[in-house]
């Protein structure tokens, strides 16, 4: 008698669990859902999409900036982490997109060189903020991240531009 009394418990505890951890902290996404809707709207276009996730990585970035800037007076360095992972975050997703493409032989020549010239800008901004951006010790870890994620996105741009077939030359008759 009491084993099932025991299970039903233990099962109860693991239905109810989940829904008070989703009611705790919910995990926030770093697109906007209008962002989100233009990335869903040009699903058939990588180059396009890489585009937009690399505008919005230069968006997080300018409002890193600018928070740094002008600090608002309520969780200041909350915001500033976050927007350093929502930059990774694109930044990420557009190097994603660039090894789908290798992957599936899309023409992607544009995204990966986009991607090349971009994560060079980037880089300077990080590596600046890194050497001398003010309150470093609020965001610092998070800025590593950024700066390696983005080097390893420049890094595999340059890759994939060797791996992408040049494009197709016409003959002339």
């Amino acid at each position: 008698m009491k084993f099932p009394v025991l299970f039903l418990v233990t099962a109860g505890f693991f239905l109810v669990s989940p829904a008070a951890n989703a009611g705790q902290q919910q995990q926030k996404d770093y697109l906007t859902s209008v962002e989100a809707d233009k990335i869903r709207d040009a699903e058939n276009n990588n180059n396009e999409r890489i585009r937009l996730f690399l505008t919005f990585a230069e968006d997080r970035l300018k409002k890193f900036q600018y928070e740094l800037e002008h600090p608002s007076t309520n969780r200041h360095a909350d915001m500033l982490n976050s927007l350093l992972n929502a930059y990774v975050g694109c930044v990420d997703d557009a190097a994603d997109l660039i090894q789908l493409g290798i992957e599936k032989q899309d023409n992607i020549r544009k995204g990966i060189e986009l991607m090349s010239v971009r994560t060079k800008e980037f880089l300077v901004i990080l590596e600046k903020l890194a050497a001398e951006g003010s309150e470093r010790e609020i965001y610092k870890e998070n800025l590593d991240d950024a700066i390696e994620g983005t080097r390893d996105a420049m890094n595999d741009a340059e890759k994939a531009k060797k791996k992408v077939a040049p494009p197709p030359v016409r003959r002339k008759n």
